[in-house]
């Protein structure tokens, strides 16, 4: 695995306008997995630009639903570092699989997703999250943050000035 340290990194995430009161907890995936976590390990997606965020917001829909776009400086490390992609001798076989249509494995196959276990590796080896090519954006860059790992070192913080996301969730009520 190559492993880097992020410092002071702009990133982005659409939230699903009623979530926006907990952008920091990866709650969501946890519950329903996600490409690079299965159920029960928290973990936030980011993208590293506001366009690859709503894309893969958005996924393979021709519209959008109401989304807010929220960004975020991060600082934590270690990571892995996956933007090179597969090359062999550099990551062992099961990464040239990262990419594998997670939700056809899961909900259709009824197998585990080959990208489930590397991040069990990844979590292992004591790695906090995963920089990825995104499927979705020709150039774009993911991040996703094992939440429940990052340390008090770690910096996952929210840009919010005018305190203008929801703060509990009276306003869907």
């Amino acid at each position: 695995m190559i492993l880097t340290t992020l410092s002071a990194l702009t990133a982005y995430r659409m939230h699903v306008p009623k979530w926006a009161v907990a952008p920091t907890s990866g709650a969501g995936a946890g519950r329903h997995g996600g490409r690079v976590n299965r159920i029960g390990l928290n973990a936030l997606y980011l993208a590293l630009d506001a366009q690859t965020a709503v894309s893969e917001y958005q996924q393979v829909s021709p519209l959008m639903p109401p989304g807010t776009l929220v960004s975020y400086q991060v600082t934590v490390g270690p990571v892995v570092d996956f933007t090179g992609g597969y090359k062999s001798g550099l990551w062992s076989p099961l990464w040239e699989d990262f990419y594998c249509d997670w939700r056809r494995c899961w909900f259709n196959q009824r197998i585990e997703p080959p990208s489930w276990i590397i991040a069990d590796e990844v979590v292992a080896a004591g790695a906090k999250g995963i920089l990825f090519r995104s499927s979705l954006s020709a150039d774009g860059v993911n991040l996703v943050l094992f939440v429940d790992d990052l340390a008090p070192t770690d910096r996952l913080d929210v840009h919010d000035p005018q305190r203008s996301l929801p703060r509990d969730q009276s306003s869907w009520t």
